[in-house]
């Protein structure tokens, strides 16, 4: 099964624009087998736009949150480092992917910001910051299903222009708003990454959000409630393998049980030169 967790990295990293995320995860420790201690680990999420026709995503079940995870996965320190768009939260230790790679932020997060300073404190700002966001997103609808370069054209005219007089506005109330308040930080979070948050503007394969991935990696959230912590690394490594594999199949269309069903048949006797057949978005199962 690992060479064609390989092939499916090796797909991924041939696309140039890229969700990634990461979600705890608890992992027993090895030296409180008897206790039940647990240590704080993290599966992290790759994976191909919602616009691509690839649809593939990849989990790596790593000890740490740090960035040097991702490097790794995108081969940063090679010759053949991955080059493109890496889309993502504002979780700093994406800035350990700097080099070669573009940062494209997600709005969405930047929105939550302001959802919550509406929710919790009925703050006009928020009010108000919610409703520049309504617009950039009912462009986003309109465009989802149009090419890149329509969906870049459109977004020149239209989301530029909402974002412009947005930005404007902000620089404004931070200048209104009380030093450490929860209004400072939500306009400072989105004015310290407008360059990341606004990169979709320039380039129609990236999108505005990283929802994409987040609901990719939504199923490992919801079962750790059933299956409660990895017994170790190397079975949190194997869970994710698996993992990748099957929800692979599910986001083609694939009936999962089927696919791994006979894909684990095929594989003894499948070439390895023509692994790539077998992957999720390629496979067609057999007669």
């Amino acid at each position: 099964m690992q060479p064609l967790l390989n092939a499916l990295a090796d797909e991924l990293r041939r696309h140039l624009v890229l969700h990634a995320d990461e979600t705890p995860v608890a992992m027993l420790k090895p030296k409180h087998l008897r206790d039940g201690k647990t240590h704080k680990a993290y599966v992290w999420s790759y994976c191909t736009t919602s616009a691509n026709p690839v649809k593939a995503v990849v989990f790596q079940f790593c000890e740490t949150r740090s960035g040097e995870n991702v490097r790794e996965f995108l081969r940063l320190d090679t010759p053949g480092a991955w080059q493109g768009t890496l889309v993502t939260d504002g979780f700093s230790g994406y800035t350990a992917t700097t080099m070669g790679v573009t940062s494209a932020q997600c709005m969405a997060h930047s929105r939550r910001k302001f959802n919550d300073l509406w929710a919790n404190h009925r703050s006009e700002v928020g009010r108000k910051a919610l409703r520049y966001y309504q617009v950039l997103f009912r462009i986003e609808r309109e465009v989802e299903d149009r090419t890149a370069d329509d969906r870049r054209r459109i977004r020149q005219r239209k989301s530029r222009r909402v974002l412009a007089v947005f930005h404007r506005w902000l620089l404004a109330q931070r200048q209104l708003v009380p030093p450490g308040s929860a209004t400072m930080k939500a306009i400072d979070y989105s004015l310290k990454r407008w360059a990341q948050l606004t990169r979709f503007v320039d380039d129609g394969d990236v999108p505005i959000s990283n929802n994409w991935v987040e609901n990719q990696i939504r199923p490992i959230a919801l079962g750790r409630s059933n299956w409660l912590f990895a017994g170790s690394l190397r079975a949190g490594k194997r869970a994710a393998a698996v993992m990748s594999l099957l929800h692979s199949a599910r986001i083609n269309g694939h009936e999962p049980y089927a696919y791994i069903r006979d894909v684990l048949e095929r594989l003894p006797t499948h070439p390895s030169s023509r692994i790539d057949e077998l992957l999720p978005h390629r496979w067609s199962a057999s007669a």
